[in-house]
């Protein structure tokens, strides 16, 4: 099995590899094959541990490879934790990843950077892996930077456009906010407990419970807000969300591999990895709900006012993070997994599906200008339409099952500000609902609003795209309906999260829970269902029967519709704050220590030091004999001297 971890975890970093450096040799379809090669053996590979430990049963591998260094008593040390979280995890991103890959030749067809961007996609899959795999600390960083780093790499890959450009740079540095409290935390993690291997330090805990800080605060609620900003940064959590809209200037494959199965739910499997840490503190537990309930409510508002089709997917990406943060928050890990997993097929499932329609018309992404695809583009048509219906949580597909698993999970919560967020998760069921309809309805029905070259030229995808979308598209249909139950009450993640198994939250989910079956007809007489179903209509009222109410209710709410179009001003906040004070702080160091300090005292003042002292003791340097002859006796007789009377003068002695 160990060798069968490393293959999994090594084989898109050996594509990467041979792309990157050897890609121009090998040609395009070489690359194609070596990349894609490597990532399907990871998903097969992946799928043979998902059987192994998941379904048959098999023991929680936890083994160190490597000794990276040994500091002490600190071991520092490369290895593997393959539980049932991680094997659901592997399966989840080397399938995603490899509908991405195979969906690039299509997409990337023309690109000057083919090879390069093949070589980008297979490096974030490698640093995934040692992500979601790690068994410590430290190893967990190492991939916390890597998938932000490639991610950098990967916004910015039209590095042509500025606006690409200052997307990844926004990214960049907004990510190092949250990473900053990560490492922070790792850090009191090594303090407190003397290691960083995961089943050490949960060992410890109890050691650990109860002590406080100088100021009375607890340790491990320190410790879990620390971490928790880290996944904040990586699952853009409101404040530090304002990345990912952004990164729609890369290339739609990418955005697909970021924001559905990889980097944005990094820090959703951090927590649910550390779930044995937060349950520890009801602060914590109750900072995490409140922020993932703010995220989920006015991110979705903000995806009724885009008009990019990738940026309005964007956005309820964001809002999607924040159910399943919400539900981090109530002690209903397995759920928030669950959504994870289920959110990962259908939200890969629109990015791509947006894509087809961008390469189709031509990279057009502005929705007002489509229309009337739904007969020249039936596959993406109705594979889009299940992407959407999963997303809304229409009762049967696979968003239905984990986004009401959430629902009740915070109406059964006893936290503070429960009932609050319970409000919010059901108004951001009609949000959502609202917003995916009218791209949906504007994209694909009414008439085209296309010029007529356009509207002449457009046709389906080629197979390569479309290969992808089918493959996406039946997990999104079903995949719900076949794993609750075992996934959330009966067993699948028993051995990687058991704290919150038992949490109240969890036991009247369990109590409540009558089947995949019976929770359809059941959804009929919830909330959930009839906000869904009003979203729906609205959309379907403000895009195709009544489109002039659209315009009415902006102009009759304008200072709303601006304060949404302004994004609330987080991003020009993030830009004074975050950006530009990185800017102002890096210039302000340049200018003192490396201008200051370095150049002008260490660099060129120990020049002026040597050129001074040069001055003076050039007149010596005459070049005559009986001038040289003439210090060295002087010199001599002020050394006998000193030993003369140093022996006498008690001020003048020195004991060598």
């Amino acid at each position: 099995m160990e060798q069968i971890y490393l293959t999994i975890a090594l084989a898109p970093l050996v594509g990467a590899i041979f792309a990157g450096f050897f890609g121009s040799l090998l040609g395009r379809m070489a690359t194609n094959v070596v990349t894609i090669l490597g990532v399907l053996i990871s998903t097969i590979l992946s799928l043979y541990v998902f059987n192994h430990h998941v379904l048959d049963g098999g023991e929680i591998f936890n083994q160190n490879l490597y000794t990276w260094m040994q500091i002490g008593e600190l071991n520092v040390s490369v290895g593997f934790l393959i539980d049932n979280l991680t094997a659901i995890m592997l399966v989840i991103v080397s399938f995603v990843s490899l509908m991405v890959h195979i969906y690039t030749i299509g997409y990337m067809h023309d690109d000057a950077g083919y090879t390069k961007f093949f070589s980008y996609i297979s490096l974030f899959t490698f640093s995934m892996f040692m992500l979601v795999m790690s068994n410590n600390f430290m190893q967990l960083f190492f991939g916390w930077e890597a998938v932000g780093l490639v991610s950098y790499l990967l916004i910015g890959f039209w590095h042509h456009k500025e606006s690409a450009v200052e997307a990844n740079l926004k990214a960049f540095l907004v990510n190092r906010v949250g990473d900053f409290g990560f490492l922070l935390g790792i850090a009191l993690v090594l303090m407190y407990f003397g290691s960083l291997d995961y089943v050490e330090v949960f060992a410890s805990l109890g050691n650990v419970t109860g002590v406080t800080m100088l100021d009375g605060t607890s340790v491990i609620t320190v410790i879990c807000i620390l971490l928790f900003i880290g996944a904040m940064g990586k699952s853009a959590q409101v404040p530090l969300h304002v990345w990912l809209p952004g990164s729609m200037e890369g290339p739609t494959p990418i955005s697909a591999l970021i924001h559905a199965a990889t980097m944005v739910t990094a820090g959703i499997f951090m927590v649910s990895r550390m779930s044995p840490m937060f349950e520890l503190s009801e602060t914590a537990l109750m900072v995490v709900m409140i922020v993932g309930a703010i995220t989920a409510l006015f991110m979705g508002l903000l995806g009724i006012v885009q008009n990019d089709i990738k940026k309005v997917v964007a956005y309820s990406t964001l809002s999607q993070l924040g159910y399943m943060t919400v539900a981090l928050g109530v002690s209903a890990y397995s759920v928030a997994i669950f959504h994870l997993m289920t959110h990962a097929f259908f939200k890969a499932l629109l990015f791509l599906g947006a894509g087809s329609v961008i390469v189709a018309l031509h990279h057009k992404q502005d929705i007002r200008e489509m229309g009337g695809l739904r007969k020249k583009m039936p596959i993406t048509y109705w594979t889009a339409l299940i992407g959407t219906l999963a997303l809304i949580g229409f009762p049967g597909f696979a968003g239905f099952y984990s986004k009401d698993m959430i629902i009740e999970a915070v109406h059964f919560s006893q936290l503070p500000f429960s009932d609050w967020v319970y409000v919010a998760v059901i108004l951001g069921v009609f949000i959502t609902a609202f917003y995916s309809l009218r791209m949906f309805f504007l994209v694909f029905h009414g008439e085209s609003r296309m010029d007529e070259h356009t509207t002449s030229h457009v046709k389906e995808s080629p197979f390569s795209i479309t290969l992808p979308l089918v493959a996406l598209a039946i997990p999104s249909a079903v995949i719900g309906y076949l794993t609750i139950d075992p996934m959330l009450f009966n067993g699948w993640l028993d051995n990687a999260i058991t704290v919150g198994a038992n949490h109240s939250s969890m036991v009247s989910l369990k109590e409540s829970f009558h089947g995949a079956s019976g929770m359809i007809p059941h959804a009929l007489q919830t909330w959930p269902f009839w906000m869904m179903v009003g979203g729906i209509a609205s959309a379907w009222v403000l895009t195709l029967h009544r489109a002039e109410w659209a315009t009415w209710i902006q102009k009759k709410f304008h200072r709303s519709n601006y304060v949404l179009e302004s994004l609330y001003g987080f991003d020009r906040f993030n830009d004074i704050v975050f950006v530009q004070g990185v800017k102002k702080l890096g210039n302000f160091l340049w200018k003192v220590s490396d201008s200051g300090l370095i150049d002008k005292i260490l660099v060129n003042g120990s020049a002026r030091l040597v050129g001074f002292i040069g001055s003076i003791v050039r007149p010596i340097q005459t070049g005559y004999v009986y001038h040289y002859a003439f210090f060295m006796i002087f010199s001599l007789l002020i050394i006998l001297t000193w030993v003369l009377f140093a022996g006498d003068n008690p001020l003048l002695k020195i004991e060598f």
